[in-house]
């Protein structure tokens, strides 16, 4: 009796289970990687083969690093999109996206079937491409022959990140690669496109000029940064040896001032005359 309970028992389940099967399903998409321009418009395709009539669930979700939130749910847009997006079939279109809505969605259609329950789903990135603003260029009015000096260059708003150009006196500088005309221009310095770092482990005078820098990602166009001047100056040994003659001069001379009122008494007589008007 016992055993004949159990086989029902297990016969029940089983039937649960097959009632809730859950199959796979194919859903494409026309781009994975999506890119727009920030204040156009984007769309995120998601595409079935499920028959006309079936009873669909579609969500879109946003995916951010650990967290996951609704994009559109139980038929209706949430959060920043709710006034900027419309369906496209199962697709969507979003209005005037900013640098914001860049990141990865995930489309998520449902249906019942004879076979159980349905499940398919599709990933796909969305870029918002944002031109560079005015980079911000540091460069130092002066330097000394010998030292390092570093000239920098940036600006944080273009999507995908700028890379930047460095020009001295008009004529854009080499890129340091060790070949080619790098090699033979015998180039002193180390320009980093990606960072916008110029440096100078041994600034020279003939790195004296007007510097300015380009930040460009290839969306709108390229910016630049005011001109600046940079002069390179040798040491004035001289200068600094002769100043040095002058201060120990100087320096002397009030030594042998001071001697020479000693020796005078100039300073014993004004201590007598203290202590008589304290008597």
């Amino acid at each position: 009796m016992a055993s004949r309970r159990l086989r029902l028992l297990l016969l029940g389940y089983l039937g649960v289970f097959c009632y809730h099967k859950v199959t796979g399903i194919a859903i494409e998409t026309d781009n994975k990687n999506v890119k727009a321009e920030e204040f156009k418009e984007a769309i995120l395709s998601c595409k079935h083969k499920f028959s006309k009539g079936m009873s669909l669930r579609i969500e879109w979700k946003k995916i951010q690093s650990q967290e996951v939130s609704f994009v559109y749910y139980n038929g209706e847009f949430t959060g920043d999109l709710k006034d900027r997006a419309e369906m496209l079939n199962t697709g969507i279109r979003i209005r005037n996206v900013t640098r914001k809505d860049s990141g990865t969605y995930r489309c998520e259609i449902s249906a019942k079937s004879e076979e159980g329950q349905r499940l398919g789903e599709a990933t796909i990135t969305l870029t918002v491409l944002v031109p560079p603003t005015t980079p911000i260029c540091v460069v130092p009015n002066s330097a000394m022959t010998g030292t390092v000096v570093e000239l920098s260059c940036k600006e944080a708003e273009g999507s995908p990140p700028s890379e930047y150009q460095w020009y001295k006196n008009g004529v854009a500088l080499l890129e340091k690669t060790g070949t080619g005309s790098a090699r033979t221009a015998n180039i002193t310095y180390t320009m980093n496109k990606k960072s916008g770092t110029l440096i100078f482990n041994t600034v020279s005078k003939n790195d004296t000029g007007e510097y300015f820098c380009v930040a460009s990602n290839g969306i709108g166009l390229p910016q630049k940064c005011s001109m600046k001047r940079m002069q390179v100056d040798d040491l004035n040994v001289s200068g600094i040896i002769a100043a040095v003659v002058i201060v120990a001069l100087v320096m002397a001379l009030c030594g042998l001032g001071v001697l020479y009122a000693q020796k005078k008494g100039y300073f014993t007589s004004k201590y007598s005359k203290i202590t008589l008007s304290s008597v």
